[in-house]
């Protein structure tokens, strides 16, 4: 069976060494590209299965190249996730509009980042489960667009908000651990299990009335439902 491969874009070399280590340790093929052009060129020659891409990058930005891939039929679908020594909300939305699949911070938990991948390689690999397209409990949410709605009304969302709701309304009525939460929703170091409950409440604020579908699992977590007694 052919070996997963990995494409990491990025010029620093300690960091590159790091992710090479443990991405090889954990099986994966590497590919490394230490300039943007070069990190396109290979992307679009080799076809990686996921791809880690720097923001700031020499010769051409990460944000072009994310645009460039997914403008090709050819590229459009492969995982990028994007890395980045910005931490500021603004531009992980920019990142995600322009069609990154996750944006992770430096410094970053290599654990974390490891536990992302494997979470966009599973959904890479089945399609079927995936959509850009999520709507439930008169709630929609556009991934592609980095959008959600409420009945028609835009709701402004930081990532980390939008990736727990798309969390748990792909799987309605899962009821999910705050580690669940923490791992498969957020890949931030700055975000602790602990802290999930405060982006809950602000998540069921933000989207009024439809945040009651987000509810409290006593002595487990939250789940989604689309469907509330009396509804």
């Amino acid at each position: 069976m052919a070996q997963t491969k990995i494409l990491v874009v990025e010029d620093e070399p300690s960091l590159i060494e790091v992710l090479t280590y443990n991405l090889q340790r954990e099986g994966y093929e590497v590919i490394v590209a230490k300039e943007g052009r070069e990190g396109l060129r290979k992307a679009q020659m080799r076809l990686p299965d996921l791809i880690i891409l720097d923001l700031m990058l020499p010769g051409m930005s990460g944000l072009d190249i994310c645009r460039e891939l997914r403008a090709s039929p050819r590229t459009a679908k492969l995982p990028i996730i994007m890395l980045t020594a910005k931490a500021e909300e603004t531009d992980q939305v920019v990142g995600f509009a322009v069609g990154a699949d996750d944006y992770v911070t430096k410094p970053f938990s290599v654990k974390v980042l490891m536990q992302r991948i494997k979470v966009l390689l599973r959904r890479a690999a089945n399609p079927e489960l995936e959509s850009d397209i999520i709507e439930a409990g008169g709630i929609k949410i556009d991934k592609r667009g980095h959008e959600v709605s409420v009945h028609g009304e835009r709701v402004q969302l930081t990532p980390t908000e939008f990736r727990l709701l798309e969390t748990m309304m792909r799987q309605v009525g899962r009821a999910f651990t705050r580690h669940d939460l923490m791992e498969s929703a957020v890949g931030d170091t700055i975000v602790l299990e602990r802290t999930i409950d405060v982006h809950i409440k602000a998540l069921r604020r933000k989207l009024g009335v439809a945040g009651q579908r987000i509810e409290t699992v006593r002595g487990i977590g939250y789940r989604f439902q689309a469907e509330r007694k009396g509804n």
